[in-house]
């Protein structure tokens, strides 16, 4: 992992100019990846992310060389893939809904109550939609989607209310990535959606600015979140990809033996953390509850339902017409 504070990757990106077209740097003939992240480094997304970069530097021989800037060093999500976008970042991960800012159709594959299980959630990267999707992402925005990783299974907590039901829900002020698809989940929940970048949530909860967030276990047990929040839900209200990008002109400059081994690296680390994700996830309920979380199964249908009745129709334009139903019968 190597530190670098926005200021000084901005700094440094303007200095350079037009010189650095895209985002190598060579250095003793080697070239330079920069792979920003927002999560902390004890997050699995980070550990994978520098198990991609142990393996690709073994298999070039030090050739490609790829640094970590994890923690939100760079910048919010949004500041990193659209630094992606204009090269002066090669790599980050991020969600679906969020480049949905760059590919409006793109959130659809992060819908709430859309995918039945994770199996069915990988299902996505072979199929013809996501294939156009992600030409479409390269040609209108420079960058393309590398690989799509498991993140979990979406969890609501609160700080001092407890929630059976959606109508407990109502009036609270619940963080939410900035994103439309998610403030209008929220919405349909009778809650108070209020976007709050994630390097920040900590802090929001913590002050009270929010009551409370949605997130998977290994993301709220890697932030710390249970140390701001009392309670949690076991909503399980969206299976979430993660999709990894990547700056096109880079991808198509890359020796194509440099190609072949950067995608093998980015599959075996994807299997890693998919893997170790699950297993967290296992075990994480009861590791939050000794940690001193009450936990509550709510009532689901009723989570469920006032979504499901809006949001395929509201996002139908967004998101396509006939998107929806053919992704869930994958």
């Amino acid at each position: 992992m190597t530190k670098l504070t926005k200021r000084a990757f901005l700094a440094g990106s303007a200095a350079a100019g037009a010189a650095i077209a895209m985002p190598t740097v060579l250095r003793a003939q080697a070239t330079v990846l920069r792979w920003g992240e927002m999560l902390p480094t004890t997050h699995p997304q980070v550990q994978m992310v520098d198990r991609i970069a142990k393996e690709v530097k073994e298999k070039t021989s030090g050739r490609v060389d790829i640094q970590s800037f994890p923690a939100g060093q760079l910048g919010s999500g949004k500041d990193m893939m659209e630094s992606v976008a204009s090269g002066a970042l090669t790599m980050t991960t991020d969600g679906a809904a969020a480049l949905g800012s760059f590919l409006p159709q793109l959130s659809v594959v992060e819908a709430p109550y859309l995918w039945r299980d994770p199996a069915h959630m990988a299902k996505v990267a072979k199929a013809p939609v996501f294939a156009q999707m992600n030409d479409e992402l390269a040609k209108k925005r420079g960058m393309r989607m590398a690989a799509v990783t498991y993140y979990g299974k979406r969890h609501l907590t609160t700080g001092s209310k407890a929630v059976k039901s959606v109508a407990d829900c109502a009036g609270l002020k619940l963080r939410v990535p900035p994103v439309d698809t998610f403030r209008a989940m929220v919405e349909a929940w009778g809650a108070k959606a209020t976007p709050v970048n994630f390097n920040e949530l900590y802090l929001a909860l913590s002050q009270g600015a929010v009551d409370g967030q949605e997130n998977p276990l290994p993301t709220i047990h890697s932030a710390k979140l249970q140390e701001v929040q009392k309670h949690l839900i076991l909503t399980g209200h969206i299976i979430t990809p993660r999709l990894i990008i990547v700056n096109q002109d880079f991808w198509k400059g890359l020796k194509d033996a440099d190609r072949t081994i950067l995608e093998a690296a980015i599959a075996n680390g994807v299997a890693w953390q998919d893997a170790e994700l699950a297993s967290q996830e296992g075990s994480l309920v009861a590791t939050l509850k000794a940690a001193g979380m009450s936990v509550t199964e709510p009532d689901l249908e009723s989570f469920s339902k006032p979504v499901l009745a809006s949001l395929p129709k509201q996002f139908e334009s967004k998101w396509g017409k006939g998107t929806w139903d053919a992704l869930a019968a994958l």
